[in-house]
């Protein structure tokens, strides 16, 4: 990004859910670490560059510990001979004050989700590079274009109109093509990185570097916008962004505009990510090959279950059907049977299921043999978000000369309330259908929140668009998608996108780091569905 073409300021998100509990368990282990190091071995390599280049650099990778980075930085810059002022954002570690704010015992982590303001304060007080903890993934491109356009709190509008270029950014080449529905439409064997040239009025251009993979389309960027978030509303702690307004247009050849984006006054909450350990966990996968799949399955699993003395809390059996009949190759021949268990005891999930895997081996079923040997077991994490009242949070921005700067929490909030459903399009016209994959009418994107997912599905035309809003309900993806058939699944409809988005709460259980299931970030959840077959409009096909 630094030698591809013009650019004034980069960002670099680094904080997953995911992220913030290894960052955790590397501060146990040191407290001098809880920072995403792979930035500070980006920056041995680039920091003369972006001197030189006069670009400046705003990241959240100093996650737990954005002091210590902040040094390591100065540190960095000091060995190489460069002029460098760093400004760092604080307040969203409340672990200090976990009990004083009525945060439950045995946490990790906790951290509120800032916004943007106090990035905006470092870099009007001539910071080169502003490292933050926890932020929200917008703050990172809002903070810079309210510290250039010098707007106010009460900028509703162009604050909403940045977030949501911040959300386009936030992953990356996932708005040139990477991980994209139609991704054989395009060369994404290198796709580039997205650029957001934003306007004074929030409205902005999101385009990538020339020469670089990938592809910038209306397509490419709505797969993004839809990409973990919910409703029409899009919270966050300076303004809430309204996506049912956002209206997107080619403007020529990887070039998307971004324009009307409305905004309303951010909650009067912040949103605070809570790290803990759920206790271990442990798998084991079993080969089954040939005939009788599903009669070796059952013998095995009746077998290990009476071997485990005690039992874990939690057996999970998972038969993935990877065989096929009159293979040419054993592998092809062969299914795959996950146990995973789970326990607060780690005896209970390592030695005990060690012993009960390897002792049937020679008394169980024939061909019996696992992928590899179960390990000692693994702490797994647990991911919850709480809410918390703004004037609780001390948001702080540290100058590059050491001065602290209070941020305010927003003077004037509005309660978040689930905006009533537009009305569908027209249907279109009875006609003859076709059995067909989903996918072949519609592109989809998928994602975690904790322990609820959200899947997004848009239609490539508008009668695509007319089909899709009346085809696809809560009952008929609880059909598609039997996992979901037990849990709570709400649908909003964005015309202006021509998408629905689902979000189906529990799907994930405690959130990634418990590894609730086979994917347990939901990433190809909207793949699974693409895949399914149903009836479709032969004209549409």
């Amino acid at each position: 990004m630094l030698t591809g073409g013009a650019l004034d300021v980069l960002t670099g998100d680094y904080l997953a859910e995911l992220t913030m509990l290894i960052l955790a368990r590397d501060r146990l282990k040191d407290p001098r670490l809880g920072y995403a190091k792979t930035f500070l071995r980006q920056m041995e390599e680039c920091l003369g560059l972006a001197h030189e280049t006069g670009v400046r650099i705003v990241v959240n990778a100093g996650g737990l510990n954005p002091g210590r980075l902040a040094e390591a930085l100065h540190e960095l810059a000091d060995e190489r001979g460069i002029p460098l002022r760093v400004g760092r954002v604080t307040g969203d570690d409340l672990l200090p004050r976990a009990a004083e704010l009525g945060l439950p015992e045995g946490l990790l982590a906790a951290n509120a989700y800032l916004g943007a303001f106090g990035i905006a304060e470092c870099l009007r007080g001539g910071a080169d590079l502003v490292v933050t903890g926890r932020v929200t993934d917008a703050a990172l491109v809002v903070g810079p274009a309210v510290a250039h356009f010098g707007w106010r709190p009460q900028d509703l509008d162009a604050l909403a109109g940045a977030v949501v270029a911040g959300h386009v950014l936030e992953c990356g080449a996932q708005a040139t093509g990477g991980n994209y529905a139609f991704f054989h439409e395009h060369d994404v064997r290198r796709p580039g990185f997205p650029i957001a040239e934003i306007e004074a009025d929030g409205s902005s251009v999101i385009t990538k570097h020339p020469g670089t993979g990938g592809a910038v389309t209306v397509e490419t960027v709505t797969a993004q916008l839809l990409y973990e978030t919910d409703g029409a509303r899009y919270a966050g702690p300076d303004v809430t962004a309204r996506l049912d307004t956002v209206r997107l247009r080619q403007d020529g050849p990887d070039r998307v505009g971004i324009s009307g984006v409305r905004g309303e006054e951010p909650p009067p909450t912040v949103k605070v990510g809570l790290n803990r350990l759920g206790g271990w966990r442990n798998e084991v996968v079993f080969v089954l090959t040939g005939l009788d799949i599903e009669a070796k399955s059952a013998l095995l699993q009746e077998q290990l279950e009476q071997a485990f003395d005690p039992r874990p809390a939690e057996l999970r059996w998972t038969l993935a059907r990877t065989d096929h009949p009159d293979a040419d190759a054993e592998e092809t021949a062969s299914a795959l049977l996950r146990l995973t268990v789970r326990d607060a005891d780690q005896h209970r999930v390592g030695r005990a299921l060690s012993s009960a895997a390897v002792e049937l081996g020679l008394a169980s079923y024939p061909g019996f043999h696992l992928t590899a040997p179960p390990g000692p077991g693994a702490p797994y994490g647990v991911f919850e978000a709480v809410h918390l009242d703004a004037h609780t949070i001390t948001h702080t921005a540290v100058l590059p000369d050491g001065t602290g700067v209070p941020v305010p929490p927003p003077t004037v909030t509005r309660e978040l309330r689930v905006l009533e459903q537009p009305l569908p399009p027209e249907p279109l016209e009875p006609g003859p259908t076709r059995r067909a994959p989903l996918g072949q009418l519609v592109g989809a994107r998928s994602g975690d929140k904790g322990g609820n997912a959200n899947l997004g599905v848009w239609a490539r035309s508008e009668p695509g668009w007319r089909w899709l809003a009346h085809t696809l309900t809560v009952d008929l993806l609880r059909r598609l998608l039997p996992e979901t058939a037990d849990l709570a699944v709400t649908r909003h409809l964005l015309p202006n996108l021509r998408a629905v988005n689902f979000t189906i709460e529990g799907l994930l259980g405690a959130g990634v780091a418990a590894q609730a299931r086979f994917d347990p970030q939901a990433k190809a959840l909207g793949e699974w569905l693409r895949a399914r077959h149903l009836d479709v409009p032969e004209e549409l096909l």
